[in-house]
């Protein structure tokens, strides 16, 4: 019962803000009695007014005046502010005196109590680590940084002079300022430091004119400004020149400052009651938000003294410093807000400006909590140190610039001027007059320059409204960050080297814009995008009489006329040994028409595949003609395939390039018989050089880089000692449309821009890049590209932009073909007519030999029948002899008859000759020999058979 009754008056107590028997101390070290009397009161006040917010809750203070001493002033916090065991503790300064509060801050952190800085505004009281209970109701003084820096912007300066002190508030500043001009693009074209208490600032000041910048930021104590200020003055930097001063806090105090210069003041920074009433309503309101909402009790646990038993810190004052830091609330010297090292934010400025007779407020600068804007306001009623009231452009500003370009085509064309004549032609090509002085001799040679760069520069200086003198690199290079010599330092040489060290004004040239240039220069606004390409030589073909072949390869024409022969033979199996392969013609049924023969299978298989008529000789059996189905299926497929790669091949052919692009294996993989390069010191060497995937074809590359594009053009169109050259795409492809010999290989890779190179920090570059830009919107840039980059040469027979038609080149092939087979077919009807005349001779000699040897067969059997006419002869004389002597003469007649029979029955072929009846001389009673006249009258006793009947 008893717990929950205390819970209830715990809880009644919170909303009713009761805070009962609360008492809080606070401790104070001021610069006067008036400052002590005034916090006296101002705490009774406080406390009066939050009786009846917060009953039980009293506040009272202990406070003495601060010494010059600072061990003395360490010693009365102990004796007379820590002994009264103090909560929280006010700081100001010495009496007559901008001393620190150091030794207080020392003591208040070695035993953990709070301390409010109310003036002190050194950078070192943000080190957390040496004052961890320190915060302050000013901001520190290298705040002023955030002022300079919207100031700038306000008026649009991007490059400084920044003059400072040695010191821990010089350096402070300086490095604020750094890390603020980084963000908005704001250059330290020089960076001027001094030490303190220099008397003389003549020898640190006299560089100063040379500088482009006209603004000068001064970080100094006041009397350090005094001093630089009457420097400044006699070396006529002050009033009546161009330069503009903007000055700290401290140096615009000085008694001499000149006229027209700008500095700060902190609003309320010197008001120590302001600050006195803001740090005990900050304290008032943090107690009671602690004890009310936190149930935050005020325990007796603060230190008592700084005995050296008393080692101890109080635990509960670092619980109430966070709870001071985070205060939010509005205050007699503006918003109050902490960050969190405990330096005061949001703090207003005013804007003062040095003028004839007096210092007046001209604006003011105030930071919005919640919003990274500044707000500024600043008077136009402002006197400058030139004396006028037209804000100053801030730079020196110079009409007759000094640019530099280099020998590119076609960008920029050079030709040497040796007389009059030379200068009137270099006019009338609308070029212009430029020098070259030779880094070896010093030796000054004129040339003429024109181009597509120069007629730009032309463009440019009419609209911005400059003039120029225009010489060529002195190297003949655009520019790299390259080590010097064999030590460690690096400088740019080439373009980029004469802007850096201020020879030249403006690079007009084909520049690529990267981020390593773009470092130490400014570039405009891109004049021509482009992007890196390789440049090859074209390769040319062994011959174009086999084009029409190209759309098979050598195995598939094997194959189908290796085909077209297997099929006939088949067809021809087929039909032979198929029972249907003969048939009777309707008209005639005992005609039968013989089956495909070898022949006509392989004309029909020919004909099938070529898509000719086929008159005679076809398949007759069905299997034979379901082959030739399926081959005429074949055909149709080959013929229609082969048809559309012919055009493919033919129309769109192209001569390739010998590498496809920068991924092809032959760069990926470097070998000895392949080069490729670029050119030394250019920006397509840094980009190899900086991206990682491509650091091997970076270091093959290393060794045949070139000092200009020209000669690695020539070594590739001679194919002997570069075979691939990788530089800017605008530069190659006017070289493939210009020699035909020569072709880009692969797509575009490692895109940029080409830009107008200036100073960092330029007045002229902002209006340049409006310039280009009103080029390009006019069609000028355009009209540039056609009439310098985009020209084609008339000479090449054709070229790549448009499909190639089909001319003698690519068809002679096929008339070719066709002479071939007519004189095939002369030659073989020749052979024909050899063969058939030589077969006739031999059909005539065999004829010749088959008559004679029927002569000599018919001889032979004349000789036969002759010696049997004559056996038969001589057999029948014999016999009659034999009958005359048996019978009588009588009997003759028969006889006769009887011969005449044996005649008949023995006589020979009907060719032979008659044989005669022998005239027999009868005697009586026996026989007589033949006559001789028998033989004479007998043909087959000729002359010439006689030998033989002998």
């Amino acid at each position: 019962m008893t717990l929950r009754l205390l819970a209830l008056l715990v809880t009644l107590c919170a909303f009713s803000e009761c805070i009962m028997g609360e008492n809080v101390h606070i401790g104070a070290v001021l610069s006067s009695r008036s400052s002590v009397r005034f916090l006296e009161d101002y705490v009774s006040k406080v406390t009066s007014e939050m009786s009846n917010k917060a009953r039980g809750l009293t506040f009272n203070t202990t406070a003495l005046i601060m010494g010059s001493n600072p061990i003395q002033s360490a010693l009365s916090i102990c004796d007379d502010i820590i002994s009264k065991r103090v909560h929280v503790i006010i700081a100001s300064h010495p009496p007559q005196s901008t001393q620190s509060p150091i030794s207080v801050s020392y003591t208040c952190g070695y035993y953990g109590i709070p301390l409010i800085g109310i003036y002190a505004r050194d950078s070192a009281f943000s080190d957390k680590n040496v004052h961890p209970t320190f915060m302050r109701t000013v901001p520190p003084y290298f705040h002023q940084a955030y002022v300079w820096i919207d100031m700038l912007l306000k008026y649009g300066w991007k490059q400084v002079i920044f003059i400072h002190s040695m010191d821990e508030e010089g350096r402070s500043i300086l490095s604020k300022f750094q890390a603020l001009a980084e963000q908005h693009d704001i250059v330290i074209e020089k960076s001027v430091k001094f030490s303190v208490g220099l008397n003389n600032f003549t020898d640190l000041l006299i560089d100063l004119p040379s500088a482009q910048s006209r603004i000068i930021l001064l970080s100094s104590s006041k009397e350090d400004a005094q001093t630089l200020f009457d420097c400044a003055k006699d070396l006529h930097l002050s009033f009546g020149s161009d330069f503009v001063w903007i000055v700290s806090e401290e140096a615009i105090q000085a008694d001499n400052v000149p006229i027209g210069v700008l500095g700060l003041e902190l609003v309320d920074g010197s008001n120590e009651e302001a600050h006195l009433e803001d740090s005990v309503k900050l304290i008032a309101k943090t107690m009671i938000d602690l004890m009310s909402y936190n149930n935050f009790t005020l325990e007796d646990s603060t230190p008592a003294s700084c005995s050296k038993r008393m080692d101890t810190k109080w635990n509960e004052g670092l619980t109430v410093l966070q709870a001071l830091k985070s205060a939010d609330m509005d205050g007699k010297t503006g918003h109050i807000l902490f960050n969190d090292v405990g330096d005061r934010e949001n703090p207003i400025y005013y804007i003062r400006n040095v003028k004839q007779h007096e210092t007046v407020n001209v604006g003011f600068h105030r930071n919005m909590r919640g919003s990274d804007e500044n707000k500024l306001l600043i008077n136009t009623d402002i006197e400058w140190p030139s004396g006028s009231t037209e804000t100053p452009k801030g730079i020196k500003i110079s009409t007759h610039l000094q640019v530099v370009t280099i020998e590119s085509k076609p960008f920029v064309y050079t030709r040497p001027i040796e007389g009059l004549e030379d200068i009137d032609k270099c006019e009338i090509d609308n070029g212009i007059m430029c020098n070259h002085t030779n880094m070896t001799t010093g030796v000054v040679k004129q040339f003429c320059c024109y181009g597509y760069c120069m007629d730009m520069l032309k463009m440019l200086a009419e609209r911005v409204n400059f003039t120029y003198d225009l010489h060529l690199s002195r190297d003949n290079t655009f520019g790299s960050f390259k080590r010097i010599g064999d030590g460690t330092k690096k400088e740019w040489n080439g373009m980029v080297g004469e802007l850096f060290d201020e020879v030249a004004d403006l690079i007009v040239a084909p520049l690529t814009i990267n981020p390593e240039r773009a470092e130490a220069i400014d570039f405009s606004k891109p004049f021509k995008y482009q992007g890196l390409t390789i440049l090859v030589k074209k390769e040319q073909k062994d011959s174009s009489l086999a084009s029409f072949l190209q759309p098979f390869q050598d195995t598939l024409w094997i194959l189908v006329g290796l085909s077209v022969h297997v099929v006939a033979l088949v067809l021809y199996l087929l039909d032979r040994f198929s029972p249907f392969g003969r048939f009777k013609l309707a008209k005639n049924d005992d005609t039968e028409e013989d089956a495909l023969n070898l022949s006509s299978a392989m004309w029909f298989a020919w004909g099938v595949l070529l898509n000719s008529g086929i008159g005679e000789g076809t398949p007759r059996s069905f299997s034979a003609r379901v082959l030739g189905m399926v081959w005429a299926g074949f055909a149709m497929i080959i013929v229609a395939s082969y048809t559309a790669n012919l055009a493919a091949f033919l129309v769109l052919d192209r001569p390739d390039a010998s590498i496809s692009g920068i991924d092809d294996s032959r760069l990926r993989n470097p070998n000895e018989n392949f080069r490729y390069a670029t050119v030394k010191d250019s920006a397509v060497e840094m980009y190899f050089k900086r991206q990682v995937e491509l650091s091997t074809m970076y270091r093959k590359m290393a060794e045949f880089n070139y000092n200009n594009a020209d000669d690695a053009i020539n070594d590739v169109k001679a194919g002997v000692d570069l075979q691939a050259f990788i530089w800017d795409s605008s530069r190659l492809e006017y070289e493939d449309a210009k020699d035909c010999d020569l072709v880009v290989a692969g797509e575009l890779f490692g895109r940029s821009g080409l830009g107008v190179g200036l100073r960092k920090g330029s007045p002229w570059t902002h209006q340049i890049s409006l310039t280009i830009l009103d080029l390009h919107e006019g069609g000028e840039m355009e009209k540039l590209d056609n009439e310098w980059i985009l020209i084609e040469s008339t000479d090449c027979p054709e070229r790549d932009h448009t499909p190639a038609t089909l001319g003698l080149t690519n068809m002679a092939g096929v008339f070719m073909m066709v002479a071939g087979g007519i004189v095939a077919g002369v030659f073989l009807i020749c052979v024909e007519i050899f063969y058939k005349r030589h077969r006739g001779l031999k059909e005539k000699e065999l004829e010749l030999a088959r008559n004679a040897a029927d002569r000599w067969r018919g001889n032979i059997a004349k000789r036969k029948t002759l010696r049997q006419t004559m056996q038969n002869q001589r057999d029948s004389l014999n016999r009659v002899n034999s009958v005359v002597k048996m019978k009588s003469m009588d009997s003759n007649s028969t006889l006769s008859s009887a011969l005449n029979r044996a005649s008949v029955k023995h006589q020979g072929p009907s060719n032979s000759p008659p044989i005669l009846k022998p005239k027999v001389a009868m005697q009586s009673g026996r026989g007589v020999a033949p006559s001789p006249n028998i033989m004479l009258t007998n043909p087959a006793f000729s002359s010439s058979n006689r030998s033989d009947f002998v």
